[in-house]
Order: C-alpha cells, then sequence, then structure tokens
C-alpha cells in the first residue's frame, strides 16, 4: 500500500530555515503529483506548494502567493523523496505541513485539495517571534 511519511519540523526562530521531507513507500513520484498543504489551529487547510510529474524530466510547480520566493519543492535522484525548502519564516507559517499525492494530468494544477488520494500524517511547524 502506498504510504507518505512527513519529517523535518520543528521549532525556528523568524527569519530561519527549515527543510520538511516527505518520503513515499510502494511508489516512486514519477508521473504523479505532489502537494504541501497546512493547518494552523481554527483555520482551513490550505495549499502551499506542488510539483506534477510527466515523467522524470517534464514537471510543472506551483506556489500559494504567501509563499513565493520562499519556498522551494524539489527532489531526490531516485524520485522517492519530496522536500519543502521553507526560508525567511514568520509566524504566520506556524502550521502542521501536510505532504499528499494524486494521479490523473500533471497539466491539472496542484491546488485542489480533494484530488488528492494518499496523506501523510503531518509534521508540525512553529515560528517564533
Amino acid at each position: 500500500q502506498v504510504q507518505l511519511a512527513e519529517s523535518g519540523g520543528g521549532l525556528v526562530q523568524a527569519g530561519g530555515s527549515l527543510r520538511l521531507s516527505c518520503a513515499a513507500s510502494g511508489l516512486t513520484f514519477s508521473r504523479t503529483s505532489v502537494g504541501w498543504f497546512r493547518q494552523a489551529p481554527g483555520k482551513e487547510r490550505e495549499f502551499v506548494a506542488g510539483r506534477r510529474w510527466n515523467g522524470a524530466n517534464t514537471y510543472y510547480s506551483d506556489y500559494a502567493d504567501s509563499v513565493k520566493g520562499r519556498f522551494t519543492v524539489f527532489i531526490d535522484s531516485t524520485m522517492e523523496t519530496v522536500y519543502l525548502d521553507m526560508t525567511n519564516l514568520n509566524p504566520g507559517d506556524t502550521a502542521v505541513y501536510y505532504c499528499a499525492l494524486r494521479y490523473g494530468s500533471p497539466l491539472t494544477p496542484a491546488t485542489t485539495e480533494n484530488l488528492y488520494k494518499h496523506w501523510g500524517q503531518g509534521t508540525q511547524v512553529t515560528v517564533s517571534s
């Protein structure tokens, strides 16, 4: 069965950086789409960033306006681990971060939450002032 496992969350000061990982078992990310979402207490879960692969060497990226220029999605050479590189963090970034996977056309943007079939358990990111 396909499973996703997030790691790398923790406590960081405002202005700092953090790298989250999402490791897949049961498949590689080739010809899939991965989305990063986050949820703060009392808030709806929201899209953060995503990447869509059409094979190993063609891909498309999506970023929420709130993280453009600060967050970056990339993948390792085996296509089994996806990373979210977060820089210039602020307290508004405090949330539980989730990795999710969907199938279907890589031409469909990564932003629609209900299209994702598999979800990780989440990892807590806390940014202090």
